[in-house]
């Protein structure tokens, strides 16, 4: 039998306030535990919960950017369950009427671009967290996350592998960091995702029982839970077993799901309208000032990247998925550097070095106008493209500028016609026996001689002339 997957996403995404959302304590991450926990987080008696208006705010751009109804009036409930790490016994949340309803996050596969629908988007208090590992047999909490301000997205089930959920889920990713909500911190839990899992029959209409798998907090291990899930469903409905509902942790090391405790369903939580809160009320002008203030989205930057600068789909795609790239990117052109070389260069050497040294784009050393006058001379033939790695890794390290960097190594691109044919004349006569070859049509062999010219060069004979001179020789 064929299987279809089916997947939805409900991701976490904690909101960029300096304050926790019903109280004035910190948000900031690494406070030595409890030292960010007040009264009002751990609700004790004769306190009250104040809505942060940041937090709405924050909610109002999500839903805006991916067009979605802002609710009005819109109702905050006490979800009931008790962990050790939920001082309340409850957590404030939204449920029937939640700030954002509907809106799409499109995004761009290999296969071409997709569409996922959002169910809602709602406003919530985090919990605290349980530390397991500083404590020999027990068991620690720190509440310094209780109240920590997060926008719960939640998707329908419109994703049908684990490429799609993790394009979606990196396309989310940049939105919010885009608009300025969260800042994405996967490591320090800013942003996590859990994935409801099911399987069905090809050509059936009917889900499957789902699973989620809970706290996924990289898009390498959201892949792998979902691919081991989707085996694991399979496997235990052929051999005649059947999934249950429940919900189940990713161990990376082993690379596998594990059973965590069986699924609630809504009835479960006991919901009801907390009656310390009154309805949130957004009025139509403070929404239309929201929208004045929204930057150029995502979606529509990569259509003006294709459109009006002839990127591909997936180049612009691949830029727009971190901000602080997509700006370097802008600027690099805007200095005159072709839309081409500054993309190809932002995307190659440009990320490598910012993966390398694990910083935020925005951060890096090198970029925009700076960017821009390295890329120039390799434009110009200043420098060749393998002379250019070199003097962005200069750059990086802090040796200077471009222009100053190539004087200072001598590293000015030889163009001189008769000093590079003179070169080649001296390899060809070095090489008979990888000219024969060349002669018998064999392409390496070429491609061999090239090396041996750049190699005589150091690297700074112009390519494109040495290939054109060692060409008209062999009579190519």
């Amino acid at each position: 039998m064929k299987w279809e997957v089916v997947i939805g996403l409900e991701t976490h995404a904690q909101l960029s306030t300096a304050a926790k959302i019903f109280s004035g304590a910190s948000t900031a991450f690494g406070a030595t535990p409890n030292t960010q926990a007040s009264a009002v987080d751990i609700a004790l008696p004769g306190v009250l919960p104040v809505l942060n208006r940041g937090a709405v705010e924050r909610a109002i751009r999500f839903g805006l950017a991916v067009g979605g109804a802002i609710n009005t009036v819109s109702v905050f409930a006490r979800k009931n369950y008790f962990y050790p790490d939920l001082p309340k016994g409850y957590q404030i949340s939204q449920f029937e009427t939640p700030v954002v309803q509907g809106g799409t996050v499109t995004f761009v596969t290999k296969d071409g671009a997709k569409s996922v629908r959002l169910t809602r988007a709602h406003l919530e208090e985090d919990a605290g967290k349980s530390l397991h590992e500083d404590f020999h047999g027990m068991t620690g909490i720190d509440l310094n996350r209780a109240g920590t301000p997060l926008l719960e997205i939640v998707s329908e089930p419109d994703m049908r592998s684990s490429d799609d959920a993790v394009a979606y889920a990196k396309t989310l990713h940049a939105l919010v960091r885009w608009i300025g909500i969260c800042d994405g911190n996967m490591q320090e839990g800013s942003f996590r995702c859990d994935a409801n899992v099911s399987v069905r029959p090809l050509g059936s209409d009917k889900l499957g029982t789902r699973c989620e798998i809970k706290n996924l907090n990289s898009f390498r291990f959201m892949q792998d839970a979902i691919e081991f899930e989707v085996r694991r469903q399979i496997e235990l409905i052929e051999d005649g077993g059947t999934v249950v509902q429940e919900t189940r942790l990713f161990d990376p090391d082993r690379r596998e799901t594990r059973s965590m405790r069986s699924k609630e369903d809504a009835q479960d939580y006991r919901y009801f309208p907390d009656p310390d809160l009154p309805p949130l009320v957004i009025d139509a002008a403070w929404i239309e000032r929201v929208r004045s203030e929204m930057p150029e989205l995502p979606e529509a930057k990569r259509a003006r990247f294709v459109s009006a600068l002839a990127l591909s789909a997936v180049d612009a795609a691949n830029l727009v998925a971190n901000p602080a790239m997509a700006r370097s990117f802008e600027e690099t052109v805007d200095a005159g550097v072709g839309a081409k070389l500054a993309a190809n260069w932002h995307l190659g050497e440009f990320a490598a070095a910012v993966n390398r040294a694990d910083i935020d784009a925005a951060d890096a050393p090198v970029r925009g106008a700076r960017f821009a006058a390295l890329l120039k001379r390799i434009e110009d033939g200043t420098i060749s493209g393998k002379i250019g790695k070199d003097v962005f890794d200069a750059m990086w390290s802090g040796e200077g500028d471009a222009d100053a960097i190539i004087a200072a190594r001598g590293l000015t691109q030889i163009s001189d016609e008769r000093a590079i044919e003179k070169i080649v004349d001296d390899v060809l006569a070095a090489q008979p026996a990888i000219v024969a070859e060349v002669r018998a049509g064999k392409e390496k062999a070429f491609n061999a001689l090239v090396g041996k010219a750049m190699a005589a060069t150091k690297g700074k004979a112009n390519p494109a002339q040495v290939n054109a001179i060692l060409k008209r020789k062999l009579g190519g």
